[in-house]
């Protein structure tokens, strides 16, 4: 009786340890599967700032399942692209950073402060630890850097996606071909202004449509066309600022000339990039310049108003000097980690784990496409295809995940496409063709304290006389003692600084 029992007993036993023995070894299968950078069983809160470029969040199935995959439980805070400076501005000053938090490349010089008083860790000593992030880009590391160190992980962008994008259907409806110089691009916002591009018998069309910013919306990538130099120009080895040249005062009375005439809103420079949008898609203005990857979600939006509605993209215009477009260093911004809330070593290292685990294919290729079957479709050759009817789904639920992914233009572990929809695909060609009269900032690789401590206050002086000029405000004269105020209030310092700067880099 007792050995039959004893060997029902040892039976029993050996089947639970068997059992036991294949859920260890599958939750090692998983983690390896999934990662290895987080240890098991410990799923670290992970608080983080975001910009958001869409209408609305992005999918909670999906950042459920990024969770799942990295073992990580998120707190994304998502700020609509128009307010995220004044948003970051306002936890950066009240010290109420969460753990990580994205930094603008235009919003970069006036946090370097902050950096080196010491309000966020110094990463690039870690960097190596990790599989992914330690393959990161050199050369952009080193652009991003403050004083030699690497404190951020940087977001990866083509150096100049900067365009036109029009509206095709009104181009053939009055009969025009698509402007490829100035002259020919006033026409065309002329005709779209008085010309009843809409064909509805209303004077209710406009030619162009703007926002209050100066670099991201019109002003900047039309004063490359007219050959503005990228924020600073190098004559006889002297740094002169962009806004002291002839080139920014004929882009300035180009801009005049529109907002006299009425063929530019007469808001642009109190509009929101939301409210500029929305003018564009409902038919007010028949040119949009900025981004051209804006324009696949600028169709789908378009086209539920107006089915026939249809966008085309220009990337060169021809001006004084040629083609001409900005640039920026291939960084879009940087996710910075506080040293405020992220209080060990050990808890840092967790937090780097997360991004360095999201350039994984698995990670990588769900924030870039979504789910496989629902979003995106793969080929015989595990090349993803992106259908034109998923396109407003994949706008609404995956595309806000862009502003998480690290060095995505250049992580290799993300699935490649093999087809994408038509305009988008026309927007990465067009901003390939881009690099071949790219107009480089000189100042990328120079400091200058004086520029990190009162840009944001000197450039509120340039910004404001401009916007009073093109609006009528201020003549030459009055433009000229704004640039004046300018150099009196730390701009001479700055030249000085900048030119010190680029003869120690000679030495």
């Amino acid at each position: 009786m007792f050995n039959r029992i004893a060997g029902k007993k040892g039976t029993l036993a050996g089947c639970l340890l068997l059992l036991l023995s294949f859920i260890m070894l599958s939750a090692c299968s998983d983690q390896k599967q999934e990662g290895n950078s987080i240890p098991a069983g410990v799923r670290p809160a992970i608080s983080i700032l975001a910009p958001l470029h869409f209408p609305q969040t992005p999918s909670g199935e999906l950042i459920t399942e990024i969770e799942r995959l990295t073992g990580t439980e998120l707190n994304i805070t998502w700020v609509p692209e128009g307010v995220y400076t004044d948003k970051m501005n306002t936890a950066l000053t009240t010290g109420s950073l969460g753990k990580v938090t994205f930094v603008k490349f235009t919003d970069y010089n006036p946090v370097k402060n902050m950096i080196r008083s010491g309000a966020f860790w110094e990463i690039g000593p870690y960097l190596a630890e990790f599989p992914n992030l330690s393959q990161l880009n050199a050369a952009i590391l080193k652009q991003t850097s403050v004083d030699g160190g690497i404190y951020g992980l940087y977001t990866e962008r083509p150096a100049s996606r900067q365009g036109i994008i029009i509206r095709k259907d009104w181009l053939d409806k009055l009969h025009l071909s698509p402007p490829g110089t100035l002259d020919e691009l006033y026409e065309v916002m002329k005709q779209f202004t008085y010309n009843d591009p809409d064909g509805n018998g209303k004077a209710d069309t406009l030619g162009l449509v703007d926002r209050n910013d100066l670099v991201y919306g019109v002003f900047k990538t039309l004063s490359s066309y007219f050959g503005t130099p990228n924020n600073w120009k190098i004559e006889d080895g002297r740094f002169i600022p962009e806004f002291a040249t002839p080139q920014y005062m004929d882009t300035m009375n180009f801009m005049r000339k529109l907002y006299q005439e009425g063929i530019i809103n007469q808001d642009f420079a109190l509009t929101s990039k939301e409210v500029q949008r929305d003018k564009f898609i409902r038919g007010t203005a028949g040119i949009f310049i900025g981004s051209m990857t804006d324009v696949q979600r600028l169709s789908i939006e378009a086209k539920a108003i107006n089915p026939k509605a249809e966008l085309t993209l220009i990337n060169r215009i021809k001006g004084p000097d040629g083609y001409k477009v900005w640039s920026i260093p291939k960084f879009n911004g940087l996710y910075l980690f506080s040293r405020k809330a992220i209080a060990t070593e050990q808890e840092l290292k967790q937090v780097l784990a997360f991004f360095d685990r999201t350039m994984d294919e698995d990670v990588a290729s769900l924030m870039a496409y979504g789910f496989e079957g629902r979003h995106y479709q793969l080929d015989g050759d595990g090349k993803v295809i992106l259908p034109e009817e998923t396109s407003q789904l994949r706008v609404y639920e995956v595309n806000p995940l862009n502003s998480l992914m690290i060095a995505d233009v250049g992580n290799p572990h993300i699935r490649e496409v093999a087809q994408k929809e038509q305009l988008t695909a026309l927007a990465d060609q067009l901003s390939r063709d881009n690099e071949q009269f790219l107009v480089d900032d000189p100042t990328v690789a120079l400091t200058s304290p004086t520029y990190d401590e009162k840009n944001a206050e000197l450039s509120t002086i340039i910004a404001d006389a401009t916007y009073n000029y093109i609006l009528g405000n201020l003549d030459a004269a009055g433009f000229a003692r704004e640039v004046e105020k300018w150099h009196a209030s730390g701009g001479n310092l700055i030249i000085q600084e900048y030119g010190e700067a680029a003869r120690g880099l000679e030495e």
